[in-house]
């Protein structure tokens, strides 16, 4: 695709769109930016240096634009985005426009829960298998910004939300993973069929020699078969996939193989077992050698703020799962743990059913600590089953378990919810829990001296 010369408006100027920008300065375009608010000034300094003009996101910006690239965050169903279309204007995300230059083959991995674990560990054993790769997407670094350091020869593993995927055109997985479908970020897709049809994307766009690997065990998942040219590779649980990778009697297989015993996956869940059979199958299809997949899997030390271990403090152990940010999420969590737990849940409400909670947390949880803007409705969808308590915000949900918590028990950090009413991000929301924490372990330990 050539951009030189052309006037290109990047809406949304978080770090997709940032990248997006750099990109397109690089391929000499003529760039417009716009967000609903101004970025932080050193942001705003740097684009005017480098000529890009940013305007205030408004109707305006739009009818001017004849190419729109999003950032993720921003809805592709604006109505100033199908007027746009209308007039012939093309609309294009951060990951397509990425897709344009971006050399090697791709490795896209979806799903509703798991994503950046699976990526993370996929990456990982690629890496010590020798195959060449980088890893980005939703996991932290824009695939915009992997343009300049790939290679025709290094496999580029991207994590993808539903929100990358919806504008994706020409975009394509060599090797695209499932992982799972439930219900999420329902206040802006409206609809579950919606959602599933955006994740669906990712493999409507392969074509035939391609590789699909998908759940077997997930009906909704399952169905993404039936959408895709690719070859269909399955993983299973239940050991209904003798061929690809499954789960049997406590051992994991791969191509009809035994592969290693989940006793020596290193991460709590058996949703990450789930997780490692995906991620196994999928670097199997990279040329990975089976012997040097169980040997990453068993180093792998895991992803910061998912069902991350923090420390112990007076024998109350505190674990941050800040990536918990819907209820199927949370509820992984829960069964990872046998109890008694004191459960942080709130933040932004995504449209969720709480209600699913109900039956764990009154098996397992001495109460439900509630914080932020879906605090009324969570406490109403659980009244009746746990304790409930109302704690306002993170640093009092902390400090009310300790309190009350004693040696053995858990304080568990599973929202359940998005962060954005009172933190950055997911990333903020987990560090702030990691440092309240922290000084309760250094308040602990004075105390004892």
């Amino acid at each position: 695709m050539n951009f030189a010369g052309v006037r290109v408006l990047v809406v949304g100027l978080g770090r997709s769109g940032q990248a997006a920008v750099e990109l397109l300065l690089a391929q000499g375009a003529r760039v417009c930016a716009a967000d609903l608010t101004p970025p932080a000034g050193p942001v705003l300094e740097r684009l005017r240096e480098a000529g890009v003009e940013f305007r205030p996101q408004s109707p305006e910006v739009f009818r001017e634009a004849h190419w729109i690239v999003l950032s993720p965050g921003v809805p592709a169903d604006l109505p100033e985005l199908e007027e746009a279309r209308g007039r012939g204007a093309r609309v294009i995300g951060e990951v397509e426009l990425a897709s344009y230059y971006l050399r090697g083959p791709v490795l896209g991995i979806t799903g509703s829960n798991g994503k950046t674990t699976t990526t993370a560990l996929t990456g990982h054993i690629l890496r010590h298998a020798g195959i060449p790769v980088q890893v980005g997407g939703n996991i932290g670094i824009p695939a915009c910004s992997l343009v300049a350091s790939s290679r025709a020869d290094q496999w580029n593993v991207l994590e993808l939300s539903s929100f990358q995927l919806e504008t994706i055109e020409r975009f394509r997985a060599h090797v695209a993973v499932g992982l799972n479908l439930t219900p999420d970020h329902l206040d802006r897709h409206r609809t579950f069929e919606n959602y599933a049809a955006k994740k669906a994307r990712l493999f409507e766009t392969q074509r035939p020699g391609d590789h699909a690997v998908l759940n077997r065990d997930d009906p909704a998942c399952a169905a993404w078969a039936r959408r895709t040219p690719a070859a269909v590779h399955w993983f299973s649980l239940r050991g209904d996939a003798p061929e690809g990778a499954c789960l049997r009697e406590n051992t994991l297989w791969l191509g009809g193989r035994p592969l290693m015993p989940a006793s020596d996956i290193p991460l709590r869940g058996l949703h990450n077992v789930e997780n490692v059979l995906a991620a196994a199958l999928a670097a199997r299809l990279t040329g990975a050698p089976a012997e040097a997949i169980a040997e990453a899997v068993r180093s792998f030390p895991g992803v910061e703020h998912r069902l991350e271990f923090v420390c112990r403090v007076r024998g109350v152990e505190f674990y941050n799962d800040s990536k918990a940010t819907n209820v199927d999420a949370a509820l992984k969590a829960l069964q990872a743990f046998e109890g008694p737990l004191w459960v942080i849940l709130g933040g932004k409400d995504k449209d969720g059913d709480f209600r699913p909670l109900r039956e764990p947390l009154r098996q397992k949880a001495r109460a439900v600590l509630l914080i932020g803007a879906a605090a009324e409705k969570i406490a109403r969808q659980l009244e009746g089953a746990v304790p409930l308590a109302s704690c306002g915000t993170l640093e009092n949900a902390v400090e009310y378990a300790f309190r009350r918590a004693v040696p053995g028990d858990t304080v568990l950090l599973a929202p359940a919810c998005a962060s954005f009413d009172q933190f950055e991000n997911f990333e903020h929301r987990g560090r702030v829990f990691k440092q309240l924490v922290a000084s309760l372990a250094a308040r602990s330990a004075a105390e004892e001296s």
